[in-house]
């Protein structure tokens, strides 16, 4: 058997985000957010599901930093709720929003455990989207003033920021597909929402450099791998295609300062708007990039859809198909972080979220021996080690996620946690899962054997 040892700086850690775990939706002062809206409308969410409790975090956050460092993490992930802090997404600030965000991170602190804070996880405040939303320019505005308010209170001791959490997911599915909040279908308004989280990340990276904070500043995107299935043009191409919506539409405005031009000229009328100055903005300097990981596609031309192509899960040997439909693929984790290295000069890495739902039982103590989940992530830390031997500039790995929690669309059907969590008890009883504790001595050790 092989140990595979990391730098000794490397950092372990794990995620969660805002609406999948805090409940309390509407305590405190909290204003609506559109994922509030969309859940509370009937069939947008399997069984009905919302995350009005939750995981219920907002009331056991101290039991939760204390989970946390019983697990050994160096570093936690979490979002902010901008309407948790600002009710209306703009003007009168709730000062308890604020106070709790302050409270975790005093909890984080004391526990030995470095927070990453994300600004925004999907949950636009209501407020705003009744204005328009990410399409409207304005957003932009209002995003980086919801920034400063946060830099303020928490700049002093969050070492780690980033802007937004998978820009993709917001723009697509939430403005173009309807699948996600606000539950839109308009391409148009998807590529207008995209040019403007861009904006808005830029802004707020020359804020925080403004305000003169010695932590770091980066962005988080969900990327993939993309696999023609024949080696013929038309599937060379549809491969190609999918690649720029998916990954070049958000890496290249930030590091190269343009848009795919392929892309655009494929999408026509449906670009963008973007004005003068707006590229220089976005592609300021950024401390790190997030990478969330979680499959690889192969992709064939099929004249259906806006891109033209069918796409399926690529699977490496011995490995199959993941609850949510995803094929386990450890291989390209390590393809695409030597992709970054070599087409985007290879910048400070951390692998922000990666994890798996299986769908294990759970026995009558709460107890989950989930050992699929052990052997996901033993193979996906093992491709790291691998992309990082070969010189991809990795320098940490967030485990998703800290706790069973609500998955959005498919609600609390998947279970991605390393700590279950019974929703059916009101008091959401935790019970660390076979995978946590091995977790933990992956991270004593600072190493993996596989």
């Amino acid at each position: 058997m092989t140990q595979y040892t990391f730098p000794k700086d490397f950092i372990w850690g794990a995620a969660t985000a805002s609406y999948q775990i805090e409940g309390a939706w509407d305590e405190d002062g909290k204003g609506e957010s559109i994922w509030d809206r969309f859940t509370h409308k009937p069939y947008r969410i399997l069984n009905g599901d919302n995350g009005d409790i939750a995981c219920d975090h907002y009331h056991h956050m101290p039991e939760d930093v204390a989970l946390m460092k019983d697990l050994g993490l160096m570093s936690y992930r979490f979002s902010i709720g901008w309407p948790r802090i600002l009710p209306q997404g703009k003007g009168q600030v709730e000062p308890r929003g604020l106070d709790f965000y302050d409270r975790l991170v005093d909890e984080l602190l004391k526990a030995g455990i470095t927070p990453m804070a994300t600004l925004n996880h999907w949950d636009l405040p209501q407020a705003l989207q009744n204005l328009g939303g990410w399409p409207n320019r304005d957003c932009v505005g209002w995003f980086t003033e919801y920034a400063r308010i946060t830099f303020e209170k928490l700049g002093d001791r969050v070492a780690f920021w980033t802007t937004h959490n998978e820009p993709l997911i917001v723009a697509f599915p939430g403005y173009a597909e309807g699948n996600f909040a606000p539950g839109l279908a308009s391409y148009p308004q998807a590529f207008q929402a995209t040019h403007h989280l861009h904006l808005a990340h830029g802004r707020a990276v020359q804020l925080y450099r403004g305000m003169g904070f010695e932590g770091q500043i980066g962005i988080v995107l969900n990327l993939a791998t993309f696999k023609p299935k024949m080696d013929d043009p038309a599937d060379i191409a549809a491969a190609r295609r999918i690649e720029s919506l998916i990954n070049s539409l958000f890496l290249d405005p930030i590091f190269k300062g343009e848009y795919p031009a392929d892309l655009m000229d494929w999408v026509g009328d449906m670009a963008p708007d973007i004005q003068d100055d707006d590229l220089q903005v976005i592609s300021q300097p950024i401390d790190f990039l997030g990478i969330n990981y979680y499959f690889g596609q192969i992709v064939s031309y099929r004249p259906n859809g806006l891109l033209k192509l069918n796409s399926e899960p690529n699977l490496d040997l011995g490995w199959g198909i993941t609850e949510k439909g995803w094929g386990i693929c450890p291989s390209q984790l390590t393809a695409l972080l030597l992709h970054l290295k070599e087409d985007y000069g290879n910048p400070p890495m951390y692998v922000t979220e990666n994890g798996t739902a299986l769908g294990e039982p759970v026995n009558e103590t709460g107890y989950v021996n989930d050992r699929g989940r052990i052997n996901f992530l033993r193979a996906h830390f093992i491709a790291a080690h691998e992309a990082l031997q070969q010189g991809a500039d990795l320098r940490g790995y967030y485990v998703w996620s800290l706790m069973d929690n609500f998955e959005w669309a498919e609600g609390y059907s998947l279970r991605f946690g390393l700590i279950n969590v019974d929703f059916n008890d009101p008091n959401r009883k935790r019970t660390p899962k076979a995978s946590a504790a091995w977790y933990r001595d992956v991270i004593r050790n600072n190493a993996v054997s596989g």
